[in-house]
């Protein structure tokens, strides 16, 4: 749909501005709640059951520090989520740009091997951080009592 000097319509933007919406509002909570506090977000059911840190453990706390302007510890909390942070905006950028344009942006569906890629990173992550070599990926420990 065009308007008469040949623009996309406004409502091809409707997607992308309700995607950053909910995603804003969920960060804004974030910044505001202190994940650093204890007894404001459940436990990890993955580390209370393994104790091992999971690829996301550390990731609120990352997100909070993001909001900060602390990218060291933000990297600290969660390297993974820093970079899938960067990806995800990208990605959004693209939608947005293409959906200003617009042209068709479907979500395309992973393939097998992206879907295998994937895994293996969070797999690979995952193992890292909890062996005492990667103990720099692991995000500062706080005692499960405190959580």
């Amino acid at each position: 749909m065009s308007d008469a000097a040949g623009r996309p319509a406004p409502r091809s933007l409707t997607a992308p501005a309700v995607a950053l919406a909910a995603v804003g509002a969920a960060t804004a909570y974030v910044a505001e709640v202190d994940p650093n506090r204890p007894g404001h977000y459940p436990t990890c059911p993955f580390l209370l059951v393994t104790g091992w840190w999971c690829p996301a453990c550390g990731g609120l706390r990352c997100v909070h520090e993001l909001t900060r302007g602390d990218l060291s510890a933000a990297l600290h909390d969660n390297v993974l989520v820093v970079v899938s942070v960067l990806l995800a905006t990208a990605l959004w950028a693209r939608w947005t740009y293409r959906a200003a344009r617009g042209r068709r942006s479907p979500v395309p569906g992973l393939s097998r091997r992206w879907l295998w890629g994937l895994i293996a990173v969070l797999v690979a992550f995952t193992v890292l951080r909890n062996l005492p070599s990667g103990s720099f990926l692991a995000p500062p420990s706080v005692p499960l009592a405190q959580l």
